[in-house]
């Protein structure tokens, strides 16, 4: 193998070839040379993990309430959702190139209808023991739950649109527990209902102007 062979793929010259070392080594599934690689976690204990993975289905109000009563075309939406992305979670290493094949002791999708914006929220929760995450299966998880939802109201409604596919909360590994802080305008709601009887603002009331005293005008 020749020195430019090491930079060269069948399909032409790499893209971040010249990217430094530096820059190259901040993204684990890629090796000194650019090369994509599968992570050495032999040295890694092996502890409980657990992760929690959402996505957001948003469709016509009309579609939304045949999802709901269960009368699509396809026949159950939600369950066989549901269904799909168990199923994702334990071919996640076949879908994706650089997972780890996991031995997943449970997966749970739930989804729960909101009429009020005309959504699905999809919630995927994955747990292993291993030497690495289990974000990976909970976020495969919600997005072939999605994708199932979609092909099965896509003849009624073509709109539909998947969004915020996003990993809330893992726990376990070296990096411990994380949690994906909630959106800002979700704590001043909180905040709001919490106080009811104050304003959101916390600008003070403008002083009443005091009268002129007498011969002064």
């Amino acid at each position: 193998m020749t020195s430019n062979s090491r930079n060269t793929w069948p399909g032409g010259p790499r893209r971040n070839a010249s990217v430094s070392r530096k820059d190259r080594r901040r993204l684990s599934h890629v090796d000194r040379l650019g090369r994509p690689r599968m992570v050495d976690v032999s040295d890694k204990p092996v502890t409980a993990r657990r992760a929690t993975a959402e996505a957001t289905v948003k469709m016509d109000q009309e579609t939304l309430t045949l999802v709901i009563d269960g009368e699509g075309a396809k026949g159950d939406v939600m369950s066989v959702a549901e269904l799909a992305g168990i199923m994702a979670a334990k071919r996640t290493a076949e879908l994706i190139p650089l997972c780890h094949p996991l031995p997943l002791s449970e997966v749970q999708v739930e989804i729960t209808p909101d009429r009020k914006v005309g959504t699905l929220i999809i919630t995927a929760s994955t747990a292993t023991t291993a030497q690495t995450g289990v974000e990976m299966e909970a976020m495969t998880a919600a997005s072939v739950a999605a994708l199932t939802v979609y092909d099965m109201v896509k003849s009624a409604d073509r709109f539909v649109t998947i969004t915020a596919v996003r990993l809330l909360e893992k726990s376990g590994g070296k990096s411990g527990h994380w949690k994906r802080p909630p959106p800002k305008e979700t704590i001043a709601d909180e905040e709001a209902t919490a106080k009811p009887g104050k304003s959101r603002s916390s600008a003070k009331p403008a002083r009443r102007a005091r009268a002129p005293r007498k011969g002064q005008a």
